[in-house]
């Protein structure tokens, strides 16, 4: 009988596993209506299926007013017969009906019917779509996002934006002192030589908070920059025009290549000679960008700034544009309070300004009604739109969830750590608030593992091979992520970085063969490299090392598929995060957790299993290429040596795939100009929130 499932779940059929390939195609069409104007997105669903097979995908879509259905989609199912194969066409056809009463809300019902079937049939992802309803309103203005075509109201000043945070807002605000983890409290209010371009096509930089090219790069303290003598010197023409916070010590002055210089020189410390800093230890923030070649950077006069590096670095302009602490700051600070100075003395450049923190309960930020900055999309706007920001600090996962559901809460998600881990979560809240904005997005798979190929048993790839093709990721996906994951395998490097790895379509059949659920096949290989059944049936044991903080749920699915080919995997947690560190680094394990398929700098990621960066791997091999990467010359060069890299990772299988599970971030329906956007480079996660608005009449619509 055929079974009806939600939109997430197919049920398995017999002992097949029943898999639905579906991809979808998302149009929008404004429909004037007396006194309204209805946006309605047509969804056309096309599902191709293999020979001798058919299934049937039901959709059924309503907008719901009190008392009657504004729009009403129908699906029309044509079969067109192919030699050898059957396809099932589904068309959307929309009806709109005029109706004088407003749109309370639209909801989308997808329902699958599952026939048995002869064999197996696969199932791809679906992916979410935000679907924008707007209502005119007499007196009130609508504008189009250049950049995403959403038809949004008109830009707005004024009112108070809460956020969830499970980070805490400590008090070290010195970027000296602070490092990478005060740069999110402090982007937004101290700011870096370069920002992403907020205008940007979407399609070359998403803002998936990952580190930018330079070429998503626009100017931000520099209004422009560039590279000589073979990429060894770095210009920097500082913008005119930018003052200070209006606070003590420095009482709104104005910005100059000086305090950049200064701001340089104090994170760096002897990486330069010539300077005050000189005899000083760098900043442990300095990061990767002290360990570029420098020579000297210094300011030529008051609106430019000099950067001379020994040798060229194709990422030194990235690193002195947007490292994660590199903010600028005026010397006074220094001059002033020392170091680490408290929350209440920082002062910046940036669209806020501090007013309140309590460690433990939050911080409030308020506009700096003296900022330079126009918005990119709306240039006649002059940012920030809104007065008051206000980050809760709230460790507990219920909390924030009841806080976005009573409308206390403005946004949780990315931004302060506090987004939505699983489907479930998802739906449950769809079911209790189906006026709140959900944006799927992903920034890497955590559901990987990696092996210390350093101790036996996997110091052999024919036991790591066999520990992959163990796993039935289909199953997993079906069951545990309800299909909300992306198991497509994959190596470091994620799929958008077009150039830099080489899809798994494009792997050989013998490579592809490891990475497909094959439990005869993985015995046979642990068979093959001298790892024979016991008595007991378990061919060897190893310690799988997980945090306190680590959730073990899959890491205990994965280690039941392993028990069943003889290896027995027993996980083991440590009692604290400084433990497993401790650990991790002495290589006191067998398996770990590990990231793979990471959304950022492909380039960048290669280097975490550079001997020259961690004892993780040590292959000669690898690090021949990645030193090779160092001293390239071109793009295209670089896209060949980290493809090279990711397919020795991949090949050797130093790390199991395990998926890339969707998260989701939520906002209120009054959050305007947010498109699931997250960072806007290294560590600038909070300076989003001055580039969008709070439509107030809806806000105060919905009792808010």
């Amino acid at each position: 009988m055929p079974t009806s499932t939600s939109l997430r779940w197919l049920i398995v059929a017999l002992s097949a596993v029943t898999l639905l390939a579906v991809a979808a195609a998302c149009s929008a069409e404004t429909v004037e209506v007396p006194g309204e104007t209805i946006v309605v997105e047509k969804e056309v669903v096309k599902t191709v299926e293999v020979p001798g097979e058919t299934i049937v995908k039901e959709v059924v879509k309503t907008v719901e007013v009190p008392g009657e259905t504004v729009v009403v989609e129908k699906v029309v199912t044509e079969t067109v017969q192919v030699p050898g194969e059957t396809v099932v066409v589904e068309k959307v056809v929309t009806e709109t009906v005029e109706v004088p009463k407003e749109v309370v809300v639209e909801r989308e019902v997808v329902k699958t019917v599952e026939i048995e079937v002869p064999k197996e049939v696969v199932v791809e992802k679906e992916v979410e779509v935000v679907k924008t309803v707007v209502k005119e309103v007499a007196g009130k203005k609508y504008v189009t996002d250049p950049v995403i075509g959403n038809v949004i109201p008109a830009p707005e000043y004024g009112g108070t934006f809460a956020f969830a945070s499970r980070n805490t807002f400590d008090r070290r605000m010195d970027p000296y002192t602070g490092g990478p983890s005060m740069s999110a409290i402090a982007s937004g209010v101290m700011e870096k030589l370069g920002i992403v371009d907020w205008a940007i096509d979407r399609s070359t930089y998403s803002f998936g908070g990952y580190p930018p090219p330079v070429s998503a790069m626009i100017g931000s303290l520099a209004e422009s920059w560039d590279a000589s003598h073979n990429g060894t010197t770095y210009t920097f023409n500082i913008r005119q025009g930018v003052n200070f916070h209006d606070k003590a010590p420095v009482d709104g002055r104005e910005m100059d290549a000086y305090d950049v210089e200064f701001a340089f020189h104090r994170m760096l410390g002897n990486k330069l000679t010539g300077s005050m800093y000189s005899e000083a230890e760098p900043s442990p923030g300095a990061g990767s960008l002290g360990n570029l070649p420098w020579e000297t950077i210094q300011a030529t006069d008051k609106w430019t700034v000099e950067m001379e590096l020994s040798e060229p670095r194709f990422y030194g302009p990235r690193f002195t544009m947007d490292w994660y602490s590199m903010f600028v700051y005026p010397p006074e600070l220094v001059e002033t309070y020392g170091d680490d100075w408290d929350w209440d003395k920082v002062v910046g450049t940036g669209p806020y300004m501090i007013t309140d923190l309590a460690p433990g309960t939050g911080i409030t930020y308020s506009k700096n009604v003296d900022y330079y900055r126009h918005d990119e999309k709306f240039p006649e706007n002059r940012l920030p739109y809104i007065d008051v920001v206000k980050g809760f600090e709230i460790p507990e996962r219920a909390t924030w969830i009841a806080g976005i559901r009573t409308g206390k809460l403005d946004y949780i998600g990315w931004q302060g750590v506090t987004h939505l881990n699983s489907i479930d979560e998802k739906e449950s809240l769809e079911r209790t608030n189906p006026e709140l904005v959900f944006g799927a997005w992903s920034e890497r798979s955590e559901a990987s593992h990696l092996f210390n190929i350093h101790k036996p048993p996997f110091d052999n790839v024919m036991v790591r091979r066999a520990m992959q093709m163990a796993l039935d990721l289909e199953t997993i996906n079906a069951t545990y992520f309800k299909y909300g994951a992306d198991i497509v395998p994959r190596g470091r490097i994620y799929t958008g970085a077009v150039g830099y790895h080489v899809p798994f379509d494009q792997w050989s059949d013998e490579l592809r063969g490891y990475y497909t659920y094959d439990p005869a096949g993985a015995e046979a290989l642990l068979d093959a490299a001298g790892y024979p059944r016991g008595s007991d049936g378990v061919r060897f044991t190893a310690e799988y090392l997980l945090g306190t903080s680590q959730d073990a749920s899959l890491p205990q699915i994965h280690a039941e598929y392993w028990r069943a080919i003889g290896a027995d995997v027993k996980i083991v947690t440590v009692a604290s995060g400084a433990e497993y560190g401790s650990r991790a680094n002495a290589g006191q394990y067998n398996l770990r957790g590990w990231i793979a398929g990471v959304k950022a700098d492909p380039v960048w990621q290669t280097s975490y299993l550079y001997s020259g960066r961690s004892n993780l791997i040590q292959d000669p091999e690898y690090d021949a290429l990645y030193e090779q990467v160092l001293v390239s010359g071109s793009e295209q060069e670089r896209k060949d040596l980290v493809t090279a890299l990711d397919m020795r990772m991949i090949d050797q299988h130093w790390v199991v795939w395990g998926g890339d599970e969707s998260k989701y971030s939520v906002w209120q329906p009054w959050v305007v100009g947010y498109n699931l956007e997250r960072g806007f480079g290294g560590g600038q996660n909070y300076v989003g929130f001055s580039r969008i608005w709070i439509d107030s009449a809806l806000k105060e619509a919905s009792g808010r």
